[in-house]
Protein backbone atom coordinates (compact mmCIF):
# COMPACT_ATOMS: atom_id res chain seq x y z
CA UNK A 1 0.00 0.00 0.00
CA UNK A 2 1.54 3.59 -1.18
CA UNK A 3 2.09 5.99 1.67
CA UNK A 4 1.35 9.87 0.22
CA UNK A 5 4.29 9.74 -0.65
CA UNK A 6 4.98 7.02 -2.30
CA UNK A 7 4.62 8.74 -5.43
CA UNK A 8 7.59 10.25 -7.14
CA UNK A 9 8.35 13.17 -5.03
CA UNK A 10 8.82 15.55 -8.07
CA UNK A 11 5.58 17.87 -8.31
CA UNK A 12 2.85 17.61 -11.39
CA UNK A 13 4.57 19.65 -14.38
CA UNK A 14 1.66 21.64 -15.31
CA UNK A 15 1.89 23.40 -11.26
CA UNK A 16 4.28 26.25 -12.39
CA UNK A 17 3.08 29.15 -10.40
CA UNK A 18 1.90 32.31 -12.23
CA UNK A 19 4.63 34.26 -10.40
CA UNK A 20 5.05 37.74 -10.94
CA UNK A 21 7.61 41.14 -9.73
CA UNK A 22 5.16 41.81 -6.81
CA UNK A 23 5.57 38.04 -5.52
CA UNK A 24 10.04 38.23 -6.28
CA UNK A 25 9.64 41.48 -4.07
CA UNK A 26 7.67 40.10 -1.27
CA UNK A 27 10.35 36.94 -1.04
CA UNK A 28 13.46 39.51 -1.44
CA UNK A 29 12.32 41.66 1.61
CA UNK A 30 12.10 38.19 3.09
CA UNK A 31 15.94 37.08 2.12
CA UNK A 32 16.79 40.92 2.98
CA UNK A 33 14.91 40.64 7.19
CA UNK A 34 16.33 36.81 7.70
CA UNK A 35 19.92 37.99 6.73
CA UNK A 36 19.39 41.52 8.88
CA UNK A 37 18.48 38.93 12.03
CA UNK A 38 21.47 37.66 11.47
CA UNK A 39 23.28 40.50 11.63
CA UNK A 40 21.39 41.69 14.55
CA UNK A 41 21.99 38.08 16.98
CA UNK A 42 26.11 38.50 15.86
CA UNK A 43 26.26 41.32 18.57
CA UNK A 44 24.94 39.23 21.25
CA UNK A 45 27.44 36.22 20.75
CA UNK A 46 30.33 36.46 23.08
CA UNK A 47 30.56 33.21 24.59
CA UNK A 48 30.08 29.52 23.34
CA UNK A 49 26.68 29.55 25.63
CA UNK A 50 25.65 32.32 23.25
CA UNK A 51 26.48 30.76 20.40
CA UNK A 52 25.20 27.31 20.96
CA UNK A 53 22.55 27.99 23.29
CA UNK A 54 21.60 31.76 22.94
CA UNK A 55 23.41 32.43 26.69
CA UNK A 56 19.80 30.55 28.30
CA UNK A 57 18.53 34.18 27.99
CA UNK A 58 15.28 34.14 26.28
CA UNK A 59 11.40 34.32 27.33
CA UNK A 60 9.26 31.54 26.92
CA UNK A 61 7.64 32.82 24.19
CA UNK A 62 9.96 33.30 22.09
CA UNK A 63 11.30 29.79 22.87
CA UNK A 64 7.51 28.43 22.59
CA UNK A 65 6.99 29.68 18.90
CA UNK A 66 10.72 28.51 17.79
CA UNK A 67 9.95 24.87 19.31
CA UNK A 68 6.87 24.83 16.99
CA UNK A 69 8.17 26.21 14.17
CA UNK A 70 11.23 24.33 14.21
CA UNK A 71 8.75 21.30 13.71
CA UNK A 72 6.50 22.80 11.18
CA UNK A 73 8.83 21.99 8.20
CA UNK A 74 7.56 22.22 4.73
CA UNK A 75 8.13 18.64 4.60
CA UNK A 76 5.30 18.26 7.01
CA UNK A 77 3.40 20.89 5.42
CA UNK A 78 3.19 19.40 2.17
CA UNK A 79 3.31 15.78 3.72
CA UNK A 80 0.36 15.80 5.90
CA UNK A 81 -1.17 18.01 3.22
CA UNK A 82 -0.53 14.88 1.06
CA UNK A 83 -1.38 12.34 3.80
CA UNK A 84 -4.83 14.01 4.41
CA UNK A 85 -5.83 14.17 0.42
CA UNK A 86 -5.27 9.68 0.62
CA UNK A 87 -6.11 9.39 4.09
CA UNK A 88 -8.50 12.13 4.56
CA UNK A 89 -9.05 12.84 8.68
CA UNK A 90 -6.48 10.26 10.09
CA UNK A 91 -4.20 13.20 9.80
CA UNK A 92 -5.09 14.27 13.08
CA UNK A 93 -3.70 11.00 15.33
CA UNK A 94 -0.05 13.12 13.66
CA UNK A 95 -0.92 16.26 15.84
CA UNK A 96 -3.13 15.21 18.64
CA UNK A 97 -2.27 11.80 19.05
CA UNK A 98 1.39 11.99 18.10
CA UNK A 99 2.19 15.60 19.70
CA UNK A 100 0.40 17.21 22.61
CA UNK A 101 0.67 14.05 25.05
CA UNK A 102 4.37 14.17 24.29
CA UNK A 103 5.13 17.65 24.62
CA UNK A 104 3.20 17.82 27.78
CA UNK A 105 5.05 15.36 29.01
CA UNK A 106 8.64 16.78 28.20
CA UNK A 107 7.30 20.71 29.48
CA UNK A 108 6.10 19.14 33.00
CA UNK A 109 8.31 15.90 33.64
CA UNK A 110 11.42 15.89 31.76
CA UNK A 111 12.57 19.65 31.25
CA UNK A 112 13.79 19.67 35.04
CA UNK A 113 15.89 17.01 34.43
CA UNK A 114 17.74 18.66 31.27
CA UNK A 115 17.61 22.00 32.33
CA UNK A 116 18.23 21.53 36.13
CA UNK A 117 21.03 19.28 35.18
CA UNK A 118 22.99 22.53 33.01
CA UNK A 119 23.46 20.33 30.07
CA UNK A 120 23.85 21.99 26.83
CA UNK A 121 22.65 18.89 24.72
CA UNK A 122 20.65 15.82 25.47
CA UNK A 123 23.62 13.71 24.48
CA UNK A 124 25.26 14.94 27.71
CA UNK A 125 22.38 13.91 30.05
CA UNK A 126 23.45 10.92 28.60
CA UNK A 127 26.91 11.35 29.60
CA UNK A 128 25.62 11.83 33.17
CA UNK A 129 23.28 9.23 33.72
CA UNK A 130 25.30 6.54 32.23
CA UNK A 131 29.17 6.70 31.01
CA UNK A 132 31.25 8.27 28.02
CA UNK A 133 30.15 5.00 25.83
CA UNK A 134 26.68 5.98 25.95
CA UNK A 135 27.25 9.50 25.34
CA UNK A 136 29.60 8.70 22.21
CA UNK A 137 26.70 6.97 20.32
CA UNK A 138 24.26 8.77 20.77
CA UNK A 139 26.02 11.98 19.97
CA UNK A 140 27.04 9.58 16.50
CA UNK A 141 23.81 8.80 16.07
CA UNK A 142 22.29 12.24 16.30
CA UNK A 143 24.60 13.96 14.72
CA UNK A 144 24.26 11.99 11.28
CA UNK A 145 20.78 11.85 11.63
CA UNK A 146 20.72 15.67 12.11
CA UNK A 147 22.46 16.02 8.50
CA UNK A 148 19.93 13.53 6.66
CA UNK A 149 16.61 15.16 8.25
CA UNK A 150 18.01 18.64 7.26
CA UNK A 151 19.45 17.49 3.90
CA UNK A 152 15.52 15.82 3.30
CA UNK A 153 14.57 19.75 3.91
CA UNK A 154 16.78 20.68 1.43
CA UNK A 155 15.69 18.40 -1.37
CA UNK A 156 12.40 18.72 -0.22
CA UNK A 157 12.83 22.55 -0.98
CA UNK A 158 14.18 22.58 -4.57
CA UNK A 159 11.65 20.53 -5.75
CA UNK A 160 8.93 22.78 -5.08
CA UNK A 161 10.76 25.77 -5.77
CA UNK A 162 11.90 23.97 -9.45
CA UNK A 163 7.91 22.89 -9.78
CA UNK A 164 6.61 26.27 -8.75
CA UNK A 165 9.44 28.95 -9.99
CA UNK A 166 11.33 26.73 -12.58
CA UNK A 167 14.89 27.21 -10.66
CA UNK A 168 16.94 24.24 -11.57
CA UNK A 169 17.05 22.00 -8.62
CA UNK A 170 20.86 22.67 -7.86
CA UNK A 171 20.59 26.47 -7.75
CA UNK A 172 17.47 26.22 -5.30
CA UNK A 173 19.54 23.39 -3.26
CA UNK A 174 22.77 26.02 -2.82
CA UNK A 175 20.92 29.28 -2.46
CA UNK A 176 18.82 28.22 0.38
CA UNK A 177 21.71 26.38 2.15
CA UNK A 178 23.52 29.91 1.47
CA UNK A 179 20.86 31.78 3.04
CA UNK A 180 20.67 29.05 6.29
CA UNK A 181 24.40 29.15 6.51
CA UNK A 182 24.83 32.81 6.75
CA UNK A 183 22.24 33.61 9.21
CA UNK A 184 23.43 30.80 11.31
CA UNK A 185 27.08 31.23 11.51
CA UNK A 186 26.42 35.19 12.16
CA UNK A 187 24.00 34.70 15.20
CA UNK A 188 24.29 31.01 16.65
CA UNK A 189 21.50 30.05 17.90
CA UNK A 190 19.70 33.39 18.61
CA UNK A 191 19.63 33.90 15.14
CA UNK A 192 18.34 30.68 14.77
CA UNK A 193 15.44 30.69 16.98
CA UNK A 194 14.60 34.46 16.03
CA UNK A 195 14.38 34.08 12.42
CA UNK A 196 11.70 31.01 13.18
CA UNK A 197 9.54 33.11 15.48
CA UNK A 198 8.96 35.13 12.06
CA UNK A 199 8.79 31.97 10.06
CA UNK A 200 5.83 30.77 11.97
CA UNK A 201 3.76 33.54 11.29
CA UNK A 202 5.05 33.81 7.68
CA UNK A 203 3.66 29.80 7.13
CA UNK A 204 0.28 31.21 8.68
CA UNK A 205 0.16 33.66 6.41
CA UNK A 206 0.94 30.99 3.44
CA UNK A 207 -1.43 28.32 4.91
CA UNK A 208 -4.66 30.71 6.22
CA UNK A 209 -5.70 31.85 2.82
CA UNK A 210 -5.13 28.56 1.23
CA UNK A 211 -7.46 27.31 3.77
CA UNK A 212 -10.07 29.73 4.49
CA UNK A 213 -10.78 29.86 0.40
CA UNK A 214 -10.34 26.36 -0.42
CA UNK A 215 -13.56 25.76 2.09
CA UNK A 216 -14.90 28.73 0.12
CA UNK A 217 -14.78 27.12 -2.95
CA UNK A 218 -16.12 23.92 -1.60
CA UNK A 219 -18.72 25.06 0.42
CA UNK A 220 -17.97 25.15 4.04
CA UNK A 221 -17.09 22.22 5.86
CA UNK A 222 -20.38 20.68 5.00
CA UNK A 223 -19.64 20.75 1.47
CA UNK A 224 -16.84 19.18 2.50
CA UNK A 225 -17.94 16.70 4.26
CA UNK A 226 -20.56 15.93 1.99
CA UNK A 227 -18.74 15.63 -1.28
CA UNK A 228 -15.97 13.62 0.32
CA UNK A 229 -18.50 11.20 1.99
CA UNK A 230 -19.56 10.42 -1.30
CA UNK A 231 -16.65 9.96 -3.49
CA UNK A 232 -14.64 8.32 -0.62
CA UNK A 233 -16.89 6.83 2.02
CA UNK A 234 -18.14 8.23 5.79
CA UNK A 235 -15.03 7.11 7.19
CA UNK A 236 -12.86 9.49 5.45
CA UNK A 237 -13.64 12.33 7.53
CA UNK A 238 -13.47 10.84 11.15
CA UNK A 239 -10.64 10.04 13.11
CA UNK A 240 -11.50 6.57 14.00
CA UNK A 241 -13.54 5.03 11.27
CA UNK A 242 -12.23 1.56 10.47
CA UNK A 243 -9.32 1.36 12.90
CA UNK A 244 -10.51 -1.20 14.90
CA UNK A 245 -8.48 -4.44 14.89
CA UNK A 246 -8.60 -7.03 12.03
CA UNK A 247 -10.31 -3.93 9.94
CA UNK A 248 -8.61 -3.46 6.75
CA UNK A 249 -7.92 0.36 5.93
CA UNK A 250 -6.11 2.79 3.84
CA UNK A 251 -3.41 3.53 6.49
CA UNK A 252 -1.90 -0.34 7.72
CA UNK A 253 -3.08 0.55 11.22
CA UNK A 254 -5.32 0.00 13.58
CA UNK A 255 -5.90 1.63 16.92
CA UNK A 256 -3.63 -0.31 18.73
CA UNK A 257 -0.16 0.48 16.76
CA UNK A 258 -1.50 4.26 16.23
CA UNK A 259 -1.77 4.93 20.17
CA UNK A 260 1.31 2.42 20.89
CA UNK A 261 3.74 2.99 17.60
CA UNK A 262 2.99 6.47 17.11
CA UNK A 263 0.91 8.15 19.99
CA UNK A 264 3.37 6.77 22.34
CA UNK A 265 6.56 5.45 21.30
CA UNK A 266 7.36 7.63 17.88
CA UNK A 267 5.92 10.43 19.25
CA UNK A 268 7.56 10.76 23.03
CA UNK A 269 10.90 9.62 21.39
CA UNK A 270 10.77 12.58 18.62
CA UNK A 271 9.69 15.16 21.09
CA UNK A 272 11.37 14.18 24.70
CA UNK A 273 14.67 13.46 22.67
CA UNK A 274 15.24 15.58 19.64
CA UNK A 275 17.70 17.63 20.38
CA UNK A 276 16.35 20.20 17.36
CA UNK A 277 13.20 20.71 19.30
CA UNK A 278 14.40 20.39 23.24
CA UNK A 279 17.58 22.81 22.23
CA UNK A 280 14.78 25.56 21.79
CA UNK A 281 13.71 24.96 25.61
CA UNK A 282 17.31 24.98 26.80
CA UNK A 283 17.88 28.35 25.53
CA UNK A 284 15.10 29.78 27.91
CA UNK A 285 15.76 32.27 30.73
CA UNK A 286 14.77 29.78 33.82
CA UNK A 287 13.56 26.23 34.33
CA UNK A 288 9.95 28.09 34.37
CA UNK A 289 10.40 29.39 31.08
CA UNK A 290 11.86 25.95 29.92
CA UNK A 291 9.40 23.84 30.97
CA UNK A 292 6.77 26.41 29.84
CA UNK A 293 8.16 26.17 25.76
CA UNK A 294 6.44 23.01 25.01
CA UNK A 295 3.72 23.70 26.89
CA UNK A 296 2.88 27.34 24.96
CA UNK A 297 3.42 25.12 21.34
CA UNK A 298 1.32 23.12 21.95
CA UNK A 299 -1.38 24.91 21.86
CA UNK A 300 -0.50 26.58 18.44
CA UNK A 301 0.00 22.79 17.81
CA UNK A 302 -3.64 21.58 18.41
CA UNK A 303 -4.94 23.50 15.30
CA UNK A 304 -2.33 23.79 13.29
CA UNK A 305 -3.20 20.21 11.83
CA UNK A 306 -6.84 21.85 10.34
CA UNK A 307 -3.81 24.80 8.14
CA UNK A 308 -1.96 21.15 6.43
CA UNK A 309 -5.14 19.20 6.64
CA UNK A 310 -8.61 20.89 4.86
CA UNK A 311 -5.92 21.96 2.07
CA UNK A 312 -5.33 18.05 1.37
CA UNK A 313 -8.87 17.09 1.69
CA UNK A 314 -10.04 20.21 -0.01
CA UNK A 315 -7.96 18.76 -3.30
CA UNK A 316 -9.37 15.26 -3.06
CA UNK A 317 -12.68 16.65 -3.08
CA UNK A 318 -12.41 19.23 -6.14
CA UNK A 319 -10.14 16.93 -8.23
CA UNK A 320 -11.84 13.31 -9.29
CA UNK A 321 -9.33 10.60 -8.02
CA UNK A 322 -6.94 13.43 -6.63
CA UNK A 323 -3.44 11.71 -6.25
CA UNK A 324 -3.80 8.75 -8.86
CA UNK A 325 -2.33 8.70 -12.37
CA UNK A 326 -5.67 9.67 -13.63
CA UNK A 327 -5.90 12.89 -12.07
CA UNK A 328 -2.26 14.15 -13.28
CA UNK A 329 -1.60 15.14 -9.88
CA UNK A 330 0.05 13.23 -7.35
CA UNK A 331 -0.63 13.59 -3.32
CA UNK A 332 2.25 15.65 -2.88
CA UNK A 333 0.48 18.36 -5.04
CA UNK A 334 -2.25 19.29 -2.88
CA UNK A 335 -1.08 22.59 -1.58
CA UNK A 336 0.65 24.02 -4.53
CA UNK A 337 -2.12 22.90 -6.33
CA UNK A 338 -4.27 25.15 -4.52
CA UNK A 339 -1.85 27.90 -4.20
CA UNK A 340 -1.77 27.80 -8.27
CA UNK A 341 -5.82 28.02 -8.27
CA UNK A 342 -6.86 30.04 -5.51
CA UNK A 343 -4.33 32.71 -4.53
CA UNK A 344 -3.94 36.27 -6.68
CA UNK A 345 -0.40 37.74 -6.46
CA UNK A 346 1.06 39.21 -3.59
CA UNK A 347 -0.81 36.64 -1.99
CA UNK A 348 0.95 34.04 -3.92
CA UNK A 349 4.23 35.90 -2.82
CA UNK A 350 3.84 35.34 0.80
CA UNK A 351 2.69 31.31 -0.13
CA UNK A 352 5.76 30.93 -1.67
CA UNK A 353 7.35 32.81 1.01
CA UNK A 354 6.01 30.71 3.45
CA UNK A 355 6.98 27.72 1.83
CA UNK A 356 10.55 28.62 1.84
CA UNK A 357 10.68 29.43 5.47
CA UNK A 358 8.96 26.41 6.51
CA UNK A 359 12.25 24.40 4.99
CA UNK A 360 14.64 26.93 6.25
CA UNK A 361 13.42 26.62 9.83
CA UNK A 362 13.51 22.84 9.59
CA UNK A 363 16.49 22.54 8.00
CA UNK A 364 18.00 25.54 10.70
CA UNK A 365 16.69 23.76 13.52
CA UNK A 366 18.75 20.80 12.66
CA UNK A 367 21.89 22.52 11.32
CA UNK A 368 21.78 24.15 14.68
CA UNK A 369 21.70 21.33 17.11
CA UNK A 370 24.14 19.26 15.05
CA UNK A 371 26.96 22.08 15.19
CA UNK A 372 26.05 22.15 19.21
CA UNK A 373 26.41 18.37 19.98
CA UNK A 374 29.23 18.20 17.21
CA UNK A 375 31.07 20.79 18.92
CA UNK A 376 30.32 20.00 22.63
CA UNK A 377 29.38 16.34 22.48
CA UNK A 378 32.43 15.03 20.14
CA UNK A 379 35.29 17.67 19.34
CA UNK A 380 35.58 19.19 23.12
CA UNK A 381 34.81 15.49 24.88
CA UNK A 382 36.96 13.41 22.64
CA UNK A 383 38.90 15.12 20.25
CA UNK A 384 40.44 18.67 21.66
CA UNK A 385 39.62 19.20 24.84
CA UNK A 386 40.52 21.79 27.56
CA UNK A 387 40.83 24.72 24.68
CA UNK A 388 39.57 28.50 25.68
CA UNK A 389 35.86 29.28 24.98
CA UNK A 390 36.83 31.52 21.86
CA UNK A 391 37.96 28.58 20.26
CA UNK A 392 34.87 26.45 20.72
CA UNK A 393 33.23 29.36 19.27
CA UNK A 394 35.19 29.62 15.95
CA UNK A 395 35.19 25.34 15.77
CA UNK A 396 31.35 25.80 15.99
CA UNK A 397 31.07 28.49 13.03
CA UNK A 398 33.72 26.44 11.03
CA UNK A 399 31.69 23.11 12.12
CA UNK A 400 27.92 24.67 10.88
CA UNK A 401 30.26 25.49 7.18
CA UNK A 402 30.80 21.91 7.56
CA UNK A 403 27.09 20.91 8.15
CA UNK A 404 25.87 22.37 5.92
CA UNK A 405 28.06 21.03 3.36
CA UNK A 406 27.21 18.08 4.29
CA UNK A 407 23.31 18.65 4.24
CA UNK A 408 24.06 19.85 0.40
CA UNK A 409 25.17 16.56 -0.07
CA UNK A 410 22.53 14.62 1.58
CA UNK A 411 19.58 16.30 0.28
CA UNK A 412 21.23 14.98 -3.17
CA UNK A 413 21.24 11.05 -1.78
CA UNK A 414 17.21 12.09 -0.62
CA UNK A 415 16.48 12.39 -4.07
CA UNK A 416 17.35 8.49 -4.52
CA UNK A 417 13.91 8.33 -2.75
CA UNK A 418 10.53 8.23 -3.45
CA UNK A 419 8.96 8.80 -0.22
CA UNK A 420 9.87 11.42 1.95
CA UNK A 421 7.82 11.98 4.57
CA UNK A 422 7.91 7.86 5.27
CA UNK A 423 11.98 8.11 5.05
CA UNK A 424 11.38 11.31 7.66
CA UNK A 425 9.30 8.63 9.96
CA UNK A 426 11.84 5.87 9.21
CA UNK A 427 15.00 8.04 10.82
CA UNK A 428 12.63 8.52 13.39
CA UNK A 429 12.20 5.60 14.56
CA UNK A 430 16.07 4.31 13.84
CA UNK A 431 17.72 6.97 16.36
CA UNK A 432 15.19 8.77 17.98
CA UNK A 433 12.98 5.61 19.92
CA UNK A 434 15.91 3.82 20.59
CA UNK A 435 17.43 7.29 22.62
CA UNK A 436 13.72 7.70 24.48
CA UNK A 437 13.68 4.12 26.01
CA UNK A 438 17.34 4.79 27.35
CA UNK A 439 16.41 7.90 28.95
CA UNK A 440 12.78 7.04 30.01
CA UNK A 441 14.64 3.82 31.38
CA UNK A 442 17.49 5.97 32.86
CA UNK A 443 15.24 8.69 34.65
CA UNK A 444 12.62 6.21 36.42
CA UNK A 445 14.90 3.18 37.35
CA UNK A 446 17.56 3.98 39.74
CA UNK A 447 19.21 0.14 39.51
CA UNK A 448 20.04 0.84 35.11
CA UNK A 449 23.62 0.37 35.29
CA UNK A 450 26.16 2.94 33.48
CA UNK A 451 26.83 0.04 30.67
CA UNK A 452 23.08 -0.29 30.23
CA UNK A 453 22.83 3.09 28.39
CA UNK A 454 25.21 1.84 25.38
CA UNK A 455 24.06 -1.62 25.33
CA UNK A 456 20.13 -0.28 25.39
CA UNK A 457 21.00 2.48 22.67
CA UNK A 458 22.90 0.06 20.49
CA UNK A 459 19.80 -2.72 20.69
CA UNK A 460 17.06 -0.38 20.06
CA UNK A 461 18.61 1.17 17.25
CA UNK A 462 20.06 -2.40 15.69
CA UNK A 463 16.25 -3.72 16.45
CA UNK A 464 14.50 -0.91 14.57
CA UNK A 465 16.42 -1.61 11.63
CA UNK A 466 16.28 -5.29 11.37
CA UNK A 467 12.62 -5.19 11.70
CA UNK A 468 12.55 -2.15 8.37
CA UNK A 469 15.41 -3.48 6.11
CA UNK A 470 14.26 -7.40 6.73
CA UNK A 471 11.21 -8.69 8.06
CA UNK A 472 9.48 -5.83 6.35
CA UNK A 473 11.47 -4.94 3.22
CA UNK A 474 12.08 -9.12 2.24
CA UNK A 475 8.43 -9.68 3.30
CA UNK A 476 9.03 -12.00 6.42
CA UNK A 477 6.24 -10.11 7.81
CA UNK A 478 3.12 -8.56 5.81
CA UNK A 479 2.99 -4.82 6.98
CA UNK A 480 0.19 -2.96 4.39
CA UNK A 481 2.25 0.23 4.14
CA UNK A 482 5.37 1.96 4.94
CA UNK A 483 3.87 4.08 7.70
CA UNK A 484 2.68 0.85 9.63
CA UNK A 485 6.29 -0.25 9.34
CA UNK A 486 7.56 2.73 11.06
CA UNK A 487 5.36 2.11 13.96
CA UNK A 488 5.90 -1.48 14.18
CA UNK A 489 10.01 -0.97 13.92
CA UNK A 490 9.07 2.20 16.53
CA UNK A 491 7.67 -0.36 19.05
CA UNK A 492 10.32 -3.34 18.23
CA UNK A 493 13.24 -1.08 19.03
CA UNK A 494 12.00 0.00 21.91
CA UNK A 495 11.01 -2.90 23.54
CA UNK A 496 14.79 -4.08 22.67
CA UNK A 497 16.06 -1.66 23.94
CA UNK A 498 14.38 -2.09 27.28
CA UNK A 499 14.63 -5.66 27.53
CA UNK A 500 18.41 -5.35 26.83
CA UNK A 501 19.00 -2.51 29.38
CA UNK A 502 17.78 -4.73 32.62
CA UNK A 503 19.50 -7.55 31.39
CA UNK A 504 22.74 -5.63 31.46
CA UNK A 505 21.90 -3.81 34.78
CA UNK A 506 21.11 -7.27 36.12
CA UNK A 507 24.51 -8.15 35.51
CA UNK A 508 26.38 -4.59 35.86
CA UNK A 509 26.69 -2.48 38.65
CA UNK A 510 24.68 0.33 39.36
CA UNK A 511 26.40 4.10 39.36
CA UNK A 512 26.29 5.19 43.15
CA UNK A 513 23.74 6.48 44.65
CA UNK A 514 25.07 10.48 45.01
CA UNK A 515 26.12 10.47 41.23
CA UNK A 516 22.27 10.36 40.46
CA UNK A 517 21.23 12.94 41.95
CA UNK A 518 19.30 15.16 40.10
CA UNK A 519 19.50 12.57 37.34
CA UNK A 520 16.18 10.20 38.07
CA UNK A 521 12.96 10.92 39.43
CA UNK A 522 12.22 11.38 42.70
CA UNK A 523 15.78 12.91 43.57
CA UNK A 524 17.59 16.39 43.82
CA UNK A 525 20.06 18.70 42.20
CA UNK A 526 22.84 18.61 45.04
CA UNK A 527 22.68 22.28 44.65
CA UNK A 528 19.08 22.52 45.14
CA UNK A 529 18.38 25.02 48.68
CA UNK A 530 15.77 23.19 51.25
CA UNK A 531 13.17 24.04 50.70
CA UNK A 532 13.47 24.36 46.81
CA UNK A 533 13.54 28.21 45.66
CA UNK A 534 10.90 29.45 43.86
CA UNK A 535 10.50 27.87 40.19
CA UNK A 536 12.43 25.18 41.47
CA UNK A 537 9.40 23.05 42.97
CA UNK A 538 8.45 19.62 41.68
CA UNK A 539 6.22 20.24 38.23
CA UNK A 540 3.18 19.12 40.69
CA UNK A 541 3.24 21.59 43.17
CA UNK A 542 3.08 24.07 40.45
CA UNK A 543 -0.07 25.11 39.73
CA UNK A 544 0.64 27.42 36.98
CA UNK A 545 2.40 24.42 35.03
CA UNK A 546 -0.65 21.72 35.77
CA UNK A 547 -3.01 24.38 34.78
CA UNK A 548 -1.14 24.87 31.08
CA UNK A 549 -0.54 20.86 30.80
CA UNK A 550 -4.29 20.20 32.05
CA UNK A 551 -5.63 22.69 29.23
CA UNK A 552 -3.48 21.43 26.51
CA UNK A 553 -4.30 18.20 27.52
CA UNK A 554 -7.89 18.23 28.04
CA UNK A 555 -8.21 19.47 24.18
CA UNK A 556 -6.31 16.96 22.82
CA UNK A 557 -7.59 14.27 24.56
CA UNK A 558 -11.41 15.52 23.24
CA UNK A 559 -11.33 16.75 20.08
CA UNK A 560 -10.13 13.37 18.46
CA UNK A 561 -13.04 11.55 20.00
CA UNK A 562 -15.74 14.05 19.31
CA UNK A 563 -13.68 14.72 15.20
Amino acid sequence: MQTPTDAHTYLAAGLRLPTNGLDYTILGIYFLVVLGIGFAARRSVKTSLDFFLSGRSLPAWITGLAFISANLAATEILGMAANSAQYGAYTVHWYWIGAIPAMVFLGLVMMPFYYGSKVRSVPEFLLLRFDRAAHLLSSILFAFAAILIAGVNLYALAIVVEALLGWPQWVAIVVAGAFVLAYITLGGLSSAIYNEVLQFFVILAALIPITVLGLKKVGGWGGLTHKLTATHGADFTTAWGGTGIGHANPLGANWLTIVLGLGFVLSFGYWTTNFAEVQRALSAKNLSAGQRTPLIAAYPKIFIVFLVMIPGLVAAAIVPKFGTPASGYQYNDAIPYLMQELLPNGVLGIAVTGLLAAFMAGMAANVSSFNTVFTNDIWAKYVVRGREDAYYVRFGRLITVVGVLASIGTAFLASSFSNIMSYLQTLFSFFNVPMFVVFIVGMFWKRASAKSGFWGLLAGTTAAMINYFVFYKKGIISIPSDQGANFVSAIAGFVAGAVVMVAVSLFTQPKPAQELQGLVYGTRSPGMSEPPAPGDEAWYRKPALLGWGAVVLAAACYIPFSF
